[in-house]
């Protein structure tokens, strides 16, 4: 047991001697901070996005389910009651992380406009606007006009960043270089600042939506599936372990860089793994031999679900940082029904070293893990649908049929929080010295 302290301490020093300043050195760097600080107001939309998806989607399957006691009486009746009024539990949904992009230019945007000490709010704006120009173009659909909101969710997530620090960085030069619409000295800065921008933002529209129209002829996709048509020859699956640890640790790393790593992959999975689902369904109900082992959702309930839920247990139980406390209590009812949003943007996870790293880690280990133990049958295969909604735990035990699914995903889970507690911590402190150097310089 000492030598275990010993060891942790150690690896706790060196953290904090290599890591932490390196990570510093990032967070401190002008664009990544107005990423983080601007991805950080989205917390309180993150939040209510996923207690509404939450509530829409209770982790119930009425097909398989039957009113046999309290309990289930009680799911049944909730998932009756969400399917009557879906369409109202989902507006709060709909109109947060369902257009999550629209908040990431604008909070990414405000930022780097502050940094640079510009008009923040007109600037914001020309970023708004310039990202719509290329992502919500209206399209004529029955004698009306629709903006198809699909390209404003999470899929386009980078390129509302890109155009958020490039746009800004256009109106930062422009304005520097005086060439802007100069109104007489007398003007107030609050009718002045909207001025500053109007070229900027012509010059910005024109350079985006003619990058947008180029990647177009080229691609025949625009700007913000341009790192779908990039990064798509370069993923193959199959229900291998080698491919699938490759395809779960390149959805990480997308997420480090701000892009939904999932909406990456997911075209090329879902139909191997919905595939695969559907074989071993016919196999358990035939009585046969169960073929595959990576099938449904066991890429996810195996991996970044268990990861998220030791970051989450690591921000109640071992942070002490008053946000990242704050945080982590405001997380937990949605990071029990797999809604992880709150996290992704609120510790947040992009860009984060110190959590990236340490989910690479936990991925690898989480995948082969529950692959290995599948392998020589300590656990059963996937073979049951289930709500994704369903906390983790349940769904690997009610997915597989099996109760020692929990037990691989419990351990897990603790090797998991064993192995984030010396990032978690630094990351902590590393919280703490910034927030002392901001009271410092206030």
């Amino acid at each position: 047991m000492n030598n275990l302290k010993e060891f942790f301490e150690r690896f706790q020093k060196t953290m904090e001697d290599k890591v932490v300043p390196v990570a510093s050195k990032i967070a401190s760097q002008r664009h990544l901070s107005a990423l983080r600080d601007g991805l950080t107001i989205l917390i309180p939309l993150t939040v209510i996005g996923g207690i509404s998806l939450m509530l829409a989607n209770p982790p119930v399957d009425l097909e398989t389910m039957k009113p046999t006691n309290v309990f289930f009486q009680f799911l049944i009746m909730w998932k009756q009651w969400a399917n009557c009024y879906a369409d109202i539990l989902t507006i709060p949904f709909n109109l947060t992380i369902g257009i999550i992009s629209i908040y990431v230019v604008l909070g990414v945007s405000y930022r780097l406009s502050q940094s640079y000490e510009m008009e923040a709010f007109p600037n914001s704006i020309t970023s708004l606007f310039t990202f719509l120009c290329v992502a919500g173009v209206p399209v004529a659909l029955k004698q009306e006009n629709y903006i198809d909101v699909s390209n404003l969710g999470a899929g386009a997530m980078f390129t509302a960043i890109i155009i958020a620090l490039l746009s800004i960085e256009i109106n930062h030069f422009m304005i520097e270089k005086n060439i802007k619409i100069k109104m007489p000295a007398g003007v107030p800065p609050m009718v002045a600042g909207p001025f500053e921008v109007l070229l900027p933002m012509v010059v910005n529209i024109l350079v985006f939506i003619g990058l947008n129209q180029l990647c177009i002829v080229l691609t025949n996709n625009g700007l913000t599936n341009l790192v779908f048509t990039i990064f798509s020859p370069l993923i193959s699956a199959t229900a291998s372990l080698p491919s699938m640890l490759i395809i779960v640790l390149l959805t990480v790393v997308f997420w480090f860089f701000g892009i939904h790593g999932d909406n990456m992959v997911s075209a090329i999975t879902t139909p191997i793994f919905t595939g695969n689902l559907v074989a071993n369904l016919d196999a358990y109900n035939a009585g046969k031999e169960i073929p595959n082992i990576i099938a449904g959702n066991f890429t996810f309930i195996f991996g970044l679900a268990i990861v998220y839920l030791a970051i989450l247990f690591n921000l109640n139980f071992v942070c002490k940082n008053k946000r990242l406390r704050s945080l982590g209590k405001l997380a937990i009812p949605s990071s029990l029904f797999n809604i992880n949003e709150p996290l992704v943007f609120g510790v947040p996870t992009v860009l984060n070293i110190l959590t990236f790293i340490p989910s690479l880690i936990c991925v690898a280990i989480d995948l082969t893990g529950a692959y290995l133990a599948t392998s020589v049958g300590f656990m059963a295969k996937t073979c049951m649908s289930v709500p994704w909604t369903l906390p983790a735990p349940l769904y690997a035990f009610i997915s597989t049929m099996d109760y020692k699914a929990i037990i691989v995903w419990v351990i897990l889970f603790i090797i998991n929080v064993i192995i984030f507690v010396p990032f978690m911590k630094s990351y902590d402190k590393q919280m703490n010295l910034e927030e002392q150097n901001i009271t410092q310089a206030e």
